[in-house]
């Protein structure tokens, strides 16, 4: 066995240092239950009734370690470890806070304040209140990033204005491949296995390659519990959530464990749900059932750490029938999903350098199943209308390194193979394959109050295509080589106030739908026609900003421009082709423009006493084909929120914590409509929110309320997909208990 199998396998054996401390709140009274996290080493200690935690085997070295602690802002804390060393923590109690590290926005531990992108977060206590079954539902809320929407279970990011295969989404750090290339698929992950979920709003190709044109979205899991050489120890946890308008239930189970270098985790979800209602009435068809959950096992020592992952995402998601509520015709299309992944990572200290390593496994299927209802005349309607399959190979090692104080970066290489297999009677796209290599260099040098953050990467890439009569297609090989560089810079002229500015140069290869497709699109209600000699996106962006941050006011003010060479869209054309001879879908072809995207965000949280905060966003964006002078589709409409929250924490501590709140949305009405584009009216909505953390049975018991559109509007968002037949759904009322360790 190799070298390098060998270091995939189990981590380097050496004898460290202790790492030990004490948590405290401003007052100096002990924080118990808090969780300590030595990121590099992926090394976690929960503090004891006295505050205090342990680490044993820590190897000399500097590590970032954070504290997370209910009803406190997280803390995270630059540390040399020379040998044995003690720390003294001390968290704010604040409503206030941020993530404080992003190990997205460089593929390192970096705090967010020193990011010259623009990143956001949502913490574990967000998601939770989220209970979505859709990522891109859970990450609407934050400034600069909407959901395209088909229903409520499915929903795609999108990021200042881009969207689809223009925005990456990893798992770990690892790229997720599907078919959310399409309008009505939404990424194959649910984000409750996620401990927070970090964003990238702009380009990232420089560090994660094609596909991160318009942003990156990291579902990061929780790290697995770590015995830290004491006795064995398990956790359990248990939740079940209600929804009440669309009857949706759901309900999950955790058990956790440790027993000296070994950590282990089972994690389940299962969701079912009937159909939406709107204030005009039930949609129908519009239900789903969903099963998610991971196992994973790790092991820990002295110089580096291996966890071996299985997740897997699947479910059976109902789809609108666009002539039901207008004929009352019953039943339509389901789309049924399988998504697996093994994924196997490494972290191991060799000098002065960090080892990193993640290999990913991912076989994702997707099946439509054409209308199983009837016709008003009651003639049966059913059949498989496609059936796909992609198997992904992805590898990543990362070499982490450090000179001095002042300087550090990661030296990259990445691989990836992947099969694409067409099945069905409609082949929407042809059986292909593609292969990838790149390597890539990040660094960043600190100048006093200025940090400088540059790098810059080679991509190489072929993608083969097989013939099928069907679609009119002969063998195809296309190759790609992209060039992606950034350069970045952070000004701190105090320690509450940073100046950012980043110019980034990103690219996305075209997909094979972009390429080769030719056939009937049934979940887009149009024929498709590709253009095999699409070239590759090319996108420069410029993005400034400002960030403020102290103890009670957080506020960050953002501004970009990002120019995107041979944009790839889809336009009408004169021509229909017949699906019977009284059915027909206008025909659709891919074209190429350069185009243009500007806009801004702007977020500010400010505690205006020890009980209320209040919070604030709002987010524009301008779309421009540059060649025939029209917006770009599905450009989201300019919008904000104005909340306010109460707290009661007595004394911090979990057993005795509530909280209250209300939040106004404002969207406005999209002038600026592509020829593509339906136009929508403005809508003004009301979300409600409360719940508690009390001790039961010697366990922490959350309880969650939520209230969504509490007014019951009708509306239509711009961002629907049902938005030409049929409003956005009602009043919804969610209930979520969780008891846990």
């Amino acid at each position: 066995m190799t070298l390098s199998a060998l270091m995939l396998l189990t981590p380097l054996i050496a004898s460290g240092d202790t790492l030990s401390g004490r948590v405290a709140d401003p007052d100096g009274h002990a924080v118990a239950g808090a969780t300590v996290v030595v990121v590099e080493l992926h090394r976690v200690a929960l503090t004891q009734t006295d505050g205090r935690f342990r680490f044993a085997d820590i190897p000399p070295g500097r590590y970032t370690v954070t504290v997370r602690g209910l009803g406190f802002a997280p803390l995270a804390r630059q540390v040399t470890v020379p040998g044995t060393t003690t720390l003294d923590l001390t968290l704010q109690r604040t409503s206030v806070w941020v993530e404080p590290v992003t190990v997205t926005a460089t593929r390192a531990p970096l705090d967010v304040f020193s990011s010259p992108l623009p990143t956001e977060a949502l913490s574990e206590d967000r998601l939770r209140r989220a209970q979505s079954v859709s990522l891109a539902h859970a990450l609407a809320e934050l400034p600069g990033i909407n959901a395209l929407t088909t229903g409520q279970q499915i929903g795609k990011p999108v990021i200042r204005g881009l969207s689809g295969p223009r925005v990456l989404v990893l798992e770990d750090g690892s790229r997720l491949e599907d078919y959310s290339w399409s309008d009505e698929d939404g990424p194959s992950v649910d984000a409750r296995l996620a401990q927070r979920v970090e964003v990238i709003r702009g380009p990232a190709s420089v560090l994660y390659g094609s596909d991160a044109l318009g942003g990156v979205v990291n579902v990061i899991p929780e790290e697995l519990p770590d015995a830290n050489g004491g006795p064995r120890a398990m956790r359990t946890g248990f939740e079940i959530s209600g929804a009440s308008n669309n009857g949706e239930l759901e309900g999950a189970a955790r058990v956790e464990g440790a027993s000296g270098g070994w950590g282990w985790r089972l994690f389940g979800i299962g969701r079912i749900a009937s159909s939406l209602h709107t204030p005009a009435g039930e949609l129908d068809n519009t239900g789903f059932s969903a099963i998610s959950g991971e196992a994973t096992v790790g092991t820990r020592g002295a110089r580096g750490s291996t966890t071996l992952r299985y997740t897997r995402y699947g479910g059976e998601f109902k789809l609108l029938e666009a002539e039901g509520p207008a004929t009352g015709e019953t039943g339509g299309p389901e789309r049924k999903l399988s998504d697996d992944r093994v994924q196997l990572a490494g972290d191991y200290l060799l000098g002065g350098v960090r080892l990193e390593t993640k290999a990913q496994w991912q076989r994702h299927s997707l099946i439509e199943v054409s209308d199983t209802g009837t016709s008003p005349g009651g003639a049966p309607l059913e059949g498989t209308a496609f059936d796909l399959l992609l198997n992904t190979l992805t590898l990543d090692v990362l070499a982490h390194h450090s000179v001095g104080t002042r300087i550090r970066g990661t030296l990259g290489a990445s691989a990836f193979y992947q099969t694409n297999d067409t099945r069905g009677r409609i082949p929407l796209v042809p059986d292909a394959r593609a292969r990838a290599g790149a390597v890539f260099a990040f660094e960043e040098v600190g100048l006093g109050r200025v940090s400088v953050l540059a790098g810059g990467r080679v991509d190489l890439r072929r993608l083969t295509a097989d013939s099928n009569a069907t679609l009119g297609l002969s063998g195809e090989t296309r190759d790609y080589t992209a060039l992606s560089g950034t350069m970045g810079a952070v000004f701190r002229p105090t320690a509450a106030v940073a100046l950012t500015a980043n110019l980034g140069r990103a690219w996305r290869a075209p997909t094979l739908f972009e390429l080769f497709s030719n056939g009937p699109h049934l979940g887009e209600a149009r024929y498709e026609i590709g253009d095999a000699g699409l070239k590759p996106e090319a996108g420069t962006n410029l993005d400034v900003g400002v960030r403020w941050r102290s103890p009670h006011v957080r506020a960050e003010l953002a501004a970009y421009r990002n120019a995107i060479g041979r944009f790839i869209y889809i336009t009408p054309t004169d021509s229909f082709f017949h699906v019977t001879p009284a059915d027909s879908l206008r025909v659709y072809r891919y074209q190429q423009a350069n185009a243009r995207l500007v806009g801004g965000e702007a977020a500010v949280e400010v505690e205006v006493a020890s009980l209320l905060r209040l919070h604030a966003r709002a987010d524009a964006v301008r779309g421009t084909n540059r060649a025939t002078g029209d917006p770009l589709p599905l450009v989201p409409a300019a919008r904000a929120a104005l909340g306010a929250e109460l707290h009661h924490d007595r004394a911090g501590r979990w057993a005795d914590r509530a909280y209250a709140g209300a939040e106004v949305e404002v969207a406005t009405r999209q002038t600026r409509l592509n020829p593509l584009d339906i136009p929508t009216g403005g809508y003004t909505l009301l979300n409600l929110s409360a719940g508690f953390v009390r001790s039961l049975f010697g366990r922490a018991c959350h309880v969650d309320l939520a209230v969504r559109n509490a007014t019951n509007v009708s509306y239509r968002s711009f961002l629907s997909r049902y938005k030409e037949f049929a409003l956005d759904p009602g009043r919804n009322v969610v209930l979520r208990i969780a008891l846990g360790d």
